[in-house]
């Protein structure tokens, strides 16, 4: 199921940088969350598990069931939304999983995915949403009055865009490395694709075109590659989100959420 990925020289050196002790294994099949018994087996490969739970009463009864688990007791490993690299530091060391999907990938891209996950866990973000927002989720999901998978959609593009705040000086600084340079250059291709629709964002909801959590995710996805944002998006990319967190969020998302139904 798990097997040792070699990496390139940019990434082992990235690696060294902000993740040395870290462990990268390729899997062979995709998954959205690893089968606990599965999940389990990565113990061959680390020197201890430490499975992560939170208080229930974090989230609403109608929250989805992978949410609930994730929440709950049973050693979770990748949620929906994830993408095609997955980290968690529930595992010591940390281990980085790229699923089958990621045979498919640009090699210059799948680089940088991963090594945006060495970054990750350098920074000590968390890696998931669950912990960023707390017994605050509940809180996310009145204001914007939408239903589970919504709101889950939402909380994942926020916690995204928030974490890239904390992330993208890193990507920028590789411009400077020669050792780096390859991934910076996928950085910056990455945001390149995703420039040409963010200025139609926010006429693509009006119009129908696109929903809400949908313009949010794309909007947050930005954020990591230091574009400019559209209003209301642009009042994300703010140091008072890096710094406030989930409170800032949820303020953002209940006045935009009442401006959009105006």
């Amino acid at each position: 199921m798990f097997s040792e990925r070699s990496l390139s020289p940019p990434l082992a050196a990235a690696r060294t940088a902000y993740a040395p002790e870290s462990t990268v294994l390729d899997v062979a099949q995709d998954f959205e969350t690893l089968p606990p018994a599965v999940a389990e087996d990565l113990g061959l490969f680390a020197d201890a598990l430490d499975p992560a739970s939170y208080p229930v009463d974090w989230l609403p009864a109608d929250a989805p069931t992978a949410l609930q688990r994730y929440a709950g007791p049973t050693f979770t490993i990748g949620m929906p939304g994830d993408g095609t690299v997955v980290w968690t530091a529930q595992t010591e060391p940390p281990t980085v999983l790229l699923k089958k999907r990621a045979d498919g990938t640009p090699e210059t891209f799948l680089d940088f995915l991963v090594a945006e996950a060495f970054v990750r866990i350098d920074s000590g973000v968390p890696e998931h949403f669950v912990p960023f927002f707390g017994s605050q989720y509940t809180e996310l999901a009145d204001a914007t009055g939408l239903g589970p998978a919504d709101v889950y959609q939402i909380a994942a593009a926020l916690f995204d865009g928030w974490v890239g705040l904390q992330t993208r000086k890193v990507f920028r600084s590789w411009a400077e490395d020669p050792e780096f340079e390859p991934l910076y250059e996928a950085w910056v291709d990455a945001g390149e694709r995703l420039e040409p629709r963010l200025d139609e964002l926010s006429a693509s909801v009006a119009r129908g075109e696109m929903t809400f959590p949908e313009a949010t995710e794309y909007a947050c996805s930005a954020i990591k590659h230091d574009l400019d944002l559209p209003t209301p998006f642009g009042a994300l990319d703010t140091d008072a989100f890096r710094e406030y967190g989930a409170d800032y969020a949820i303020q953002w998302a209940d006045k935009t959420v009442a401006a959009l139904a105006e």
